[in-house]
């Protein structure tokens, strides 16, 4: 029996390389322990299985949905769809298991597994479970195999947004062009948008796993680069671009100027504000000052929490938030959606908001502060080695500054911020800066970076 590679079983999900790490044995090992831990936490009847546009994830459904049929569970496969579809599938058919075979934002060589359990995701030590009964071989197995059926929600996904969003008298429309990046966005975008009302220019519709365009992050300025030409090109109200699995929304305005995901959060909180005096939001550790500056604004409060779609919506439902999202560009809607990330939803509401308006976007972004930060930067550093460097990192810098610990270490400069950080998903250290002014930037940038170098690792260059 192949031994299980315990580095895949991450904080939020199982992720690594297609070939290699989620080979067929692998993938099924980890299928028969997950629908024991479903069986023993009360699952008795079926679980949708859905999965994302890379070349590997036909190869890795195959062995999933085998593994998870010897359990004795039924398996609901819903084809080629993006993550919040599989989210919402769970919720359409009532059932409380769900896995979406998925590398999301990750170059095309990588895949994983979004493991479901009661209409959220398994994160932290119940991923852990998982990995311990796989290693134990410890499963369940049914005399009577599950049944496999399929099924296409397509239609009524799209027919579910489309009356959660509730835009049909708007008097404004849109010119939007629309990067889906060759992920399993293109199998729903236009129908999508063009339910809306929108006038559409579609790039790189058709789904193909080896994503020849660009790298699918939307959150990177240089994956943006085609959707701002066809932009300004075209003369469009706003450009959106989706991740390979449409979680996460990147946003280009009128203008053809990046709206990263902290300051589109600033937007989203600006508008639900306006009925919702008082409510909490949930600010992760990257994202801008801005943010708390707009939502006190607003009238609302604030918390920090921890980076992690899985650990963001944990502290919505435990604080019962409206709203949260991330820098990244996950976003989190739970006053009238079901609190999930779904990047097609994001973009209706942002839709929403401008369709309410008699302004531009770059307009109404002009109303919320923008101040030199930089993008961010990842520097390579062994999984093995990461919390332990973070450690040395945090502990000096709490002898020189205020700092937040939440996640990694915020330091509190007297005109900015900079964040240092171990990623839960990959061999690195994350780091992002930002100040209220140009030479309060740089300042800032030179210490987080003499303390970054001082733990022996590699040398970097900012970005902004």
């Amino acid at each position: 029996m192949q031994k299980i590679p315990s580095n895949i079983f991450r904080e939020y999900d199982i992720r690594g390389n297609a070939d290699n790490e989620l080979t067929n044995e692998i993938v099924n090992l980890t299928a028969r322990a997950y629908a024991s831990w479903l069986i023993n936490h009360g699952v008795k009847t079926s679980i949708a299985v859905g999965g994302d546009a890379r070349l590997s994830t036909p190869r890795i459904k195959t062995a999933l949905i085998n593994g998870i049929l010897e359990s004795g569970l039924n398996v609901i496969d819903i084809g080629l769809v993006t993550t919040p579809m599989l989210y919402w599938g769970m919720l359409n058919f009532n059932l409380d298991g769900g896995v979406m075979i998925t590398g999301s934002h990750n170059p095309a060589d990588m895949n994983g597994l979004k493991l479901g359990f009661d209409k959220s995701v398994l994160w932290g030590e119940k991923i852990q479970e998982v990995l311990e009964i796989a290693k134990s071989g410890n499963f369940i197995k049914s005399e009577i195999p599950g049944k496999l059926t399929h099924s296409d929600i397509n239609e009524d996904y799209l027919n579910m947004l489309i009356s959660k969003l509730n835009m049909q008298n708007s008097k404004r429309k849109f010119k939007v062009v629309v990067d889906c990046g060759n992920g399993s966005a293109g199998v729903t975008a236009r129908k999508f948008f063009e339910m809306l009302g929108c006038e559409c220019v579609i790039l790189f519709e058709e789904p193909d796993g080896r994503f020849p365009n660009h790298h699918p992050d939307p959150q990177k300025r240089k994956n943006l680069q085609i959707l701002i030409s066809y932009v300004k090109k075209e003369n469009a109200d706003l450009g959106i671009a989706f991740d390979g699995d449409a979680d996460r929304i990147g946003v280009v305005d009128d203008k053809g100027e990046v709206i990263f995901g902290d300051r589109l959060m600033a937007l989203y909180w600006q508008e639900i504000l306006k009925t919702h005096k008082g409510a909490t939001a949930i600010i992760e550790p990257k994202c801008s000052m801005a943010v708390q500056e707009i939502v006190e604004k607003s009238g609302g409060n604030y918390i920090f929490w921890k980076s992690g779609h899985s650990l963001i919506k944990a502290k919505m439902r435990e604080i019962k938030a409206l709203f949260a999202g991330e820098y990244s560009g996950h976003m989190f809607f739970a006053d009238e959606f079901f609190g999930h990330d779904d990047a097609f939803y994001a973009a209706g509401r942002l839709l929403k908001i401008l369709s309410n308006s008699d302004k531009k976007l770059s307009e109404i972004m002009n109303e919320i502060p923008i101040y030199p930060s930089t993008e961010e930067i990842r520097v390579s550093c062994p999984d093995s080695e990461k919390f332990e460097i973070m450690e040395n990192i945090k502990n000096d810098a709490l002898k020189d500054y205020e700092c937040s610990v939440i996640d990694g270490v915020r330091i509190i400069y007297p005109d900015g911020w900079g964040l240092i950080r171990a990623s839960n998903t990959q061999p690195v250290i994350v780091i992002r800066c930002e100040g209220r002014n140009k030479n309060a930037l740089e300042k800032i940038m030179s210490d987080v970076k003499k303390r970054v170098l001082k733990e022996n690792l590699p040398d970097f260059k900012w970005t902004f």
